[in-house]
């Protein structure tokens, strides 16, 4: 008997998702609440539990396709998997009683192990392997249940390359590899996800709705390096976590967006909407694109709550179990470019929202302190806007408070 694996329900206004990738293949064994499939929405990767535990059977969809809520996508049998299994080795074993089809010479059978591994790829891991021309079976992964990540391909290909070549006499045998044909050039297609079809969709929707404009301004951050230098021991002792940057820049823009309550919300229809509360959508790469869970209340919450929060976010965004409910809402986004190298950015909005602000690296830059010419710890700020809600005297406001409180972290404390 055959129980039907349906698409689950996948959130308020949400009809469909894509395939992402099947977890267990056909004459698995499942258990109760396993997941089998994982589903890509226009936010989330989200995943389809079993729901008996049994065999896997016929998969309805292949990875790519897309599918409706509701829909059928497998069936999952009854029985352990064992049979299953037999069954399967039976039909494809041409062979006879007691022989493999590694004694009849199939060339295929030492790489049914990898192949297999192959199978179970997300469509971008899958590219990033082909890329790096690496073998997946032999890349550790630290996704859930032990499933690759790209950043888990991109580790092994850094790794590969740091790696000395070996000297020619140690393996005679080697024969060089050939040369590619001259002028030979490659193109390879690949599907754009569904996430990544959102992202795109909705930053243009921005650029054709908002009127940005983008305001800089720069920070020495000497006064909250020398903090963080002072307390990072004892804060990571008391709270389990460890002081970033993020806190600090958080604490700053709540403090900041009181003063100037625009660059804090949103046009609806001929209504500027305000809100009392700052919701920060925090920018966390994920390995199918950028995604933005939202930190609730930030203004109410603490240096380590907030910290603990970003933690957790970062790493369930490279698992890809980061919910719907954790992605909607968001008044205010903080994006930090800089933790990837950048210097200098214009960050779009992120709609319904009136602004986005861009952290980038920290370089040492000659700078003038009472007349004379010295070293600091600089950073450049970006504040992308919408100026048919937020004015420039009011952007340029946001900033000079955002950077009175980083260049003397006191007045974080004592809310001025």
């Amino acid at each position: 008997m055959a129980t039907d694996v349906l698409v689950p329900t996948l959130g308020e206004s949400i009809t469909e998702a894509t395939l992402g990738q099947w977890l267990k293949k056909p004459g698995d064994p499942v258990k109760a609440d396993e997941p089998i499939a994982s589903l890509e929405t226009d936010k989330v990767a989200v995943e389809v539990p079993a729901p008996v535990a049994g065999t896997m059977g016929e998969q309805v969809v292949a990875e790519g396709d897309t599918v409706a809520v509701g829909a059928l996508i497998a069936r999952v049998e009854a029985g352990d998997g064992a049979a299953a299994k037999t069954e399967t080795a039976k039909d494809v074993n041409p062979a006879g009683p007691g022989e493999t089809p590694t004694e009849k010479g199939d060339p295929t059978a030492p790489h049914a192990e990898e192949e297999a591994a192959a199978l179970r790829l997300s469509p971008a891991v899958r590219r990033a392997v082909l890329e790096h021309h690496l073998d997946p079976s032999k890349i550790k992964g630290t996704g859930k249940d032990g499933r690759l990540t790209k950043d888990d391909v991109l580790a092994a290909a850094k790794a590969e390359k740091a790696q000395p070549a070996p000297q020619e006499a140690a393996r005679p045998e080697a024969k060089p590899a050939a040369a590619p044909a001259a002028g030979e050039r490659r193109e390879e297609r690949v599907r754009m996800t569904r996430i990544r079809q959102t992202i795109a969709a909705r930053l243009k929707e921005a650029q054709n709705t908002a009127a940005l404009l983008t305001t800089f301004n720069d920070v020495d951050m000497t006064e909250v390096m020398a903090a963080r230098a002072k307390y990072k021991d004892l804060f990571e002792k008391k709270h389990g976590i460890r002081l970033g940057f993020m806190a600090f820049f958080v604490k700053a823009a709540a403090l900041a967006a009181r003063d100037v309550p625009s660059v804090n919300a949103f046009i609806e229809g001929d209504e500027i909407v305000y809100h009392d509360y700052l919701d920060v959508s925090v920018a966390v790469s994920a390995p199918n694109g950028l995604v933005v869970p939202v930190i609730r209340n930030a203004d109410k919450l603490s240096f380590a709550e907030i910290e603990q929060t970003i933690a957790d976010f970062g790493k369930r965004a490279k698992e890809g179990t980061l919910t719907m409910e954790e992605m909607k809402g968001g008044t205010f986004t903080i994006s930090n470019g800089g933790v990837f190298g950048s210097l200098l950015s214009t960050p779009i909005i992120n709609p319904p929202q009136s602004a986005v602000l861009g952290m980038h690296r920290i370089e040492e830059r000659p700078v003038v302190l009472n007349g004379e010419i010295v070293a600091r710890p600089m950073m450049y700020l970006a504040l992308s806007y919408d100026h048919r809600l937020v004015d420039g005297r009011e952007a340029v406001t946001f900033l000079v408070r955002m950077k009175e409180a980083i260049e003397d972290p006191t007045r974080l404390l004592i809310d001025l």
